[in-house]
């Protein structure tokens, strides 16, 4: 779990600028349009687009962005169609990594996300090398100044999670997807202040990143981050709090 939580925590930190740069939106924009064309355009009938139009709002994406990225999906206006394809690799140290994508081009993803890993001492895997390590799981981060883990236990148990600890400052929840909405709406009703919630490919276990491993783990998770292609990423590392304020504060 902290190999993710820490980088989550470091994308939120640079989120600012990245949505100033346009690379949430488009990615935001992606993920609505492919629940919409999956599943309907119906956020009470769409589990995915839910949680997608849940994520728009919490990022300020413009109603009429979310609006058009809907309309795409469902088929109301001409859109690019995307394939949705999982790449799983290595990084330094042999940190496992899964790369969720929407591209229109998979010649040209696969190749550019294979340049960057051997470029910061990865390589690609085949499919299945590390996915085994992995489970999908809801995820809260919430500000321990805000709620103490014992409050947020309580709540957040009832409601169906499974596992509540404090790590830098955040209190950590996490739940089967299944149980996600019902932990989110559990949280809120009490007041309880959400910083980050998504579902999330959590680790099994971790391995533990320093000096110039950790510095170049960091940099492979911002370069494939700020691939266009790239919807999200997971790793199963972990670092100490002083290499990852410093980055973040980079």
């Amino acid at each position: 779990m902290s190999g993710h939580s820490k980088w989550s925590t470091i994308k939120r930190k640079k989120g600012a600028i990245d949505a100033l740069r346009g690379r949430v939106f488009t990615k935001l924009i992606k993920e609505i349009t492919v629940a919409a064309r999956h599943g309907g355009g119906d956020p009470d009938m769409n589990p995915r687009l839910r949680t997608a139009l849940l994520t728009a709002r919490g990022q300020n994406l413009p109603a009429d962005n979310i609006k058009k990225a809907i309309q795409r999906g469902t088929g109301e206006l001409p859109g690019q169609n995307y394939d949705e394809i999982q790449y799983e690799g290595y990084g330094p140290g042999g940190v496992a990594i899964i790369m969720q994508t929407l591209t229109d081009n998979r010649n040209r993803t696969v190749g550019e996300l294979r340049h960057i890993l051997t470029k910061s001492g990865g390589n690609m895997g085949e499919n299945g090398s590390v996915g085994w390590i992995f489970s999908k799981k809801g995820t809260f981060e919430i500000d321990a100044t805000a709620a103490s883990e014992d409050t947020v236990f309580e709540v957040a148990l009832d409601a169906g999670a499974e596992d509540v600890k404090t790590e830098d400052g955040i209190v950590f929840v996490q739940c089967s997807p299944h149980d996600f909405e019902a932990v989110k709406a559990a949280l809120e009703s009490k007041k309880i202040p959400i910083g980050a919630s998504e579902v999330a490919m959590i680790p099994s276990t971790s391995i533990k990143l320093e000096g110039k491993e950790a510095e170049q783990m960091l940099k492979l998770m911002e370069a494939l981050e700020d691939h266009e292609d790239v919807q999200n990423v997971y790793a199963n590392f972990d670092i100490d709090a002083s290499i990852m304020e410093q980055f973040s504060g980079a």
